[in-house]
């Protein structure tokens, strides 16, 4: 059975963030994932893990000033500094909260910008990045992202993705596969895993529904086949990752809003525990 992850910056905004912890382990829910968490000491964040038997699986690295709408620095010439203290700073965080995985977003094309050069700085960033991950005993990821959502986000294919982390060749950079972003822009999800899995260069899954990012049981993928799909092939190649629940729920901030949308998760535990 897929293991899944809360991601507490898009489940539970009915409550504070430091809540949600608590909520997301009412619900069940083993492990947590968000997009940052910087806001928080590491120490607050690693007590709300450990009061809640949580583990912690994923977070972002710095993305450059979000809020002025910059969506990574890893593409960005003239930026590698700030890179490199923020990926610095990531790890800092991932070892006080025991968290195995950063994810590093590439960054939005500047307008007019020659495309071969940020593919350099791309790759140059993310070896050296993957050289501290290793020291540190953590695994870097890379997800492609599609261009609706974030328009003119450098990374959009799973297929460029993996090409990048083919040429960089180190253990510590892995892709971060979302079913939502790769349905999107590419489609044929099921035979993608099928593809990428048995590679061993997927670090960790997300899904939602498409196309509005609901509960992964509306919209046009077929969740419980996508579930089957991933069992049979981490079954045959050891895949042992976690999918991340990085959706927004139906009924936005009302109270309960996510627990009452987590029918599509009881169904899976019924199923599983039935099999």
């Amino acid at each position: 059975m897929p293991r899944f992850a809360a991601n507490l910056s898009m489940l539970y905004n009915e409550h504070p963030f430091l809540d949600r912890f608590a909520a997301a382990a009412a619900d069940g829910f083993t492990a947590v994932e968000y997009l940052f968490p910087y806001d928080f000491t590491a120490p607050e964040l690693a007590r709300q893990l450990a009061d809640h038997g949580l583990q912690q699986v994923l977070f972002n690295a710095p993305p450059g000033d979000w809020n002025t709408g910059e969506r990574g620095l890893a593409c960005l010439p003239g930026r590698q500094s700030e890179f490199r203290a923020g990926l610095q700073r990531a790890l800092d965080y991932a070892h006080t909260l025991d968290c195995p995985r950063i994810h590093v977003m590439a960054g939005l094309v500047p307008p007019g910008a020659d495309r071969s050069e940020l593919q350099r700085t791309y790759e140059d960033n993310l070896a050296w990045a993957a050289q501290q991950a290793q020291a540190a005993g953590r695994t870097l990821l890379i997800e492609p992202i599609n261009p609706r959502d974030i328009p003119g986000f450098f990374l959009n294919r799973q297929d460029e993705a993996h090409r990048i982390v083919q040429a960089i060749g180190s253990p510590h950079l892995k892709v971060q596969m979302d079913l939502y972003h790769c349905q999107i822009v590419e489609g044929d999800v099921a035979m993608k895993l099928r593809q990428y899995l048995p590679t061993g260069r997927v670090g960790h899954i997300q899904i939602a529904g498409v196309p509005q990012r609901h509960e992964p049981d509306l919209g046009e993928l077929h969740h419980p086949y996508l579930f089957e799909v991933i069992d049979e092939v981490s079954a045959a190649c050891g895949w042992d990752g976690w999918v991340g629940c990085e959706y927004r729920p139906a009924r936005g901030t009302a109270p309960g809003a996510t627990s009452q949308g987590l029918g599509w998760l009881h169904a899976w535990r019924a199923r599983a525990a039935a099999a």
